[in-house]
């Protein structure tokens, strides 16, 4: 079975560049998300905060799409830079690669402008193409949209194209040929206006959930193969299992587990049960991976010590702490948090209260920011020519105060999900008084309150991950020189 692919070092460098150049992109884009997300924590406890300067609705459209585009650009950065290891062969359209790089920074930029400085606009279809599309976590106007999609599919040429002149062709690589076509296709069906509102929300739903319940979670757990086999040696043959065993699962079990969505839409009770069931089902394989690959690890270890050797070592602690929290914050928000309200009969209750948010807060950051930012430190790991690459203080606080903001921020909007089941919902019956009514009782003012605070420390958290990441290399370079 393979193990490794060997190239020249000097072969995939422009690959990586590349990668590294949307890395950059990404990084600044979540800075951003942050930064907007404390805004509308900060609306929710005043609300008159920049009122008419950068209102609510502003603000948290702002955060949302800055996450999905963030990630979009730090997991297209992740495959060119692992494509030529993978493949053994430089990227094919470097040059077309740079070019969608830049026309999809400028669109980027034009709209977060929009979004800042128009806002709003009339009920007329030139909003929809000049302004907002009005569909939640889709609402780049329809140019954009038009301009991702090309972009997206640009990259995906440059990913087959390879893919096809490659020396070999690695489980890794065909997952992710057969994924990144899925994820590009589903984004088509956001993208046809219907008058029929349940229709229009169920084609919506199927971009919005099934990027992330299928297609997200698959290409996560390549991102997570590639890295373990980078970073601690981790047998091909073991990751590419697992990843097999997780496209069979997420592919069936994402499509199922929408439907815990769909009961919402006019659709058959039925769906309650099936889309509650199988949406559990979708980070078992992932954990699966890692818990195997790690009980390999140590026995190897521990039979190496055994023998008096000194065994193989972690190339990347940053980057395998953040790849190991992925697994578990994985886990804890797309699982654990999932399954809290999935349940029909719990769902009645929960549906569109901060149970839903604290969900969305852990899920994202635990199942995609991480393995991410653990993909971003490899890239660094590369640039500077670094066998070695140890924490900081600076990357141990990162880590530490980003993971504990965002645990802070998901149990103060539990807290405040449940006051709003108990109050709203199950008291005074889910009506216009009762939402308005449940947002000034105690709990959830402080639960509001909570996750502003918790917020802070993300965002300061973010700042020493910066700091770590601006500082990181040059200080290993020195280090591996002076040794």
């Amino acid at each position: 079975m393979l193990t490794s692919i060997k190239t020249n070092q000097f072969e995939g460098n422009k690959s990586k560049e590349l990668g590294m150049m949307y890395f950059r992109v990404a990084i600044i884009l979540f800075g951003a998300q942050l930064l907007f997300g404390l805004v509308a924590a900060f609306q929710f406890i005043f609300p008159g905060f920049l009122f008419e300067v950068l209102d609510f609705s502003v603000a948290r459209t702002v955060h949302i799409n800055a996450l999905v585009v963030w990630m979009l650009y730090a997991m297209i950065g992740s495959v060119y830079f692992l494509m030529p290891d993978e493949t053994g062969v430089e990227t094919v359209g470097i040059g077309i690669g740079k070019l969608a790089f830049w026309v999809l920074t400028a669109a980027v930029t034009v709209v977060v402008l929009v979004y800042i400085l128009i806002q709003v606009g009339p009920g007329k279809e030139s909003s929809i193409w000049l302004i907002n599309e009005g569909r939640e976590y889709l609402e780049a106007p329809r140019w954009a949209d038009i301009g991702i999609v090309v972009v997206v599919l640009t990259f995906y040429w440059n990913v087959f194209a390879t893919f096809m002149k490659a020396k070999v062709k690695t489980g890794i690589m065909q997952v992710l040929i057969a994924d990144l076509m899925a994820l590009a296709g589903l984004y088509l069906a956001g993208m046809f206006f219907t008058d029929n509102i349940s229709m229009d929300q169920y084609w919506w739903w199927w971009v919005i959930h099934l990027w992330v319940e299928a297609t997200w979670e698959v290409f996560v757990g390549a991102l997570a193969a590639y890295a373990l086999i980078k970073l601690i040696g981790a047998k091909r043959e073991i990751v590419e299992m697992w990843l097999w065993i997780e496209v069979l699962m997420l592919f069936g079990s994402g499509i199922l587990g929408l439907g815990h969505h769909y009961f919402w839409i006019g659709t058959p009770e039925y769906w309650w049960e099936i889309g509650a069931l199988f949406s559990a089902l979708e980070p078992v394989p992932l954990v699966a991976m890692f818990v195997h690959v790690l009980y390999d690890w140590g026995k190897e270890q521990g039979v190496a010590h055994a023998k008096g050797e000194t065994g193989s070592v972690v190339t990347n602690s940053p980057a395998m702490s953040w790849v190991v929290l992925n697994a578990f914050g994985n886990f804890l928000g797309a699982g654990i948090w999932g399954f809290f309200h999935t349940l029909p009969q719990v769902n009645i209750y929960t549906h569109g209260t901060q149970f839903t948010a604290a969900h969305g807060h852990l899920s994202f950051f635990g199942a995609y920011a991480t393995i991410l930012i653990g993909m971003m430190y490899i890239g660094i790991q590369y640039a500077y020519g670094i066998k070695i690459m140890k924490a900081t203080f600076k990357s141990k606080m990162g880590i530490f105060l980003i993971a504990f903001g965002v645990m802070g921020m998901t149990i103060a909007l539990t807290i405040a999900g449940y006051e709003q089941v108990l109050i709203e919902r199950a008291e005074l019956g889910a009506g216009w008084s009762a939402f308005f009514t449940a947002q000034e009782m105690p709990w959830y003012v402080q639960a509001q309150l909570w996750r502003a605070i918790m917020g802070v420390v993300t965002f300061v958290g973010f700042i020493y991950l910066v700091w770590d990441m601006l500082t990181i290399g040059k200080q290993a370079k020195l280090e591996q020189e002076g040794a």
